[in-house]
């Protein structure tokens, strides 16, 4: 029988966890709280979020998004800008200045991993970086909607379904966000 700190989920857990605490305590030095630095790096990758998906992203509520969005837009680090064809929604920019926040904050994380992965090989922390990749395109996989009922599954000529293909081949590209 494990106990919990030997349960693999409940260690992942305790590393992201204390990585965003050191984090934190690092872009604090920049004025930052860990809401304004999540905002501004799930805008980084997806500029244009609208309040609600920055939200979902967030997993806060519209209105903390909101609030969020409001000072940092008095800070001058991000715009909004009406939707094209729904007036009623605005999209999330990053300013010129906010984006020179964020290579700020891209050193500081690519700092934090490195610390957080000093004393393992190249060949440990490749190996690492493959598997929890592929713990990724799992945990995606079991995220999604099951998808409606067909006669036969489509696959390849391996037997892999082109869906899972299509997952590990984005958390393949995802590999590099692991702090962010």
């Amino acid at each position: 029988m494990t106990t919990e700190d030997d349960n693999i989920g409940v260690m992942i857990s305790d590393v992201a966890r204390l990585m965003r605490t050191v984090f934190d305590r690092r872009v604090r030095d920049l004025g930052l709280t860990r809401a304004q630095w999540l905002l501004l790096t799930r805008l980084h990758r997806r500029p244009g979020a609208s309040q609600s998906e920055l939200a979902d992203m967030m997993e806060i509520e519209r209105a903390s998004a909101g609030r969020l969005i409001d000072r940092l837009e008095a800070k001058g680090w991000v715009t909004r800008r009406v939707a094209k064809g729904d007036r009623r929604v605005n999209r999330v920019y990053l300013t010129p200045e906010a984006e020179k926040v964020h290579k700020r904050i891209w050193r500081v994380a690519e700092a934090t991993v490195d610390d957080a992965l000093h004393g393992l090989a190249p060949k440990e922390v490749a190996h690492l970086g493959r598997l929890l990749a592929r713990m990724k395109a799992r945990v995606l996989e079991l995220a999604e909607p099951p998808a409606p009922a067909r006669s036969k599954p489509a696959t390849a000529a391996n037997g892999v379904s082109a869906a899972r293909r299509a997952l590990r081949r984005r958390a393949r590209a995802s590999e590099a966000e692991v702090l962010s």
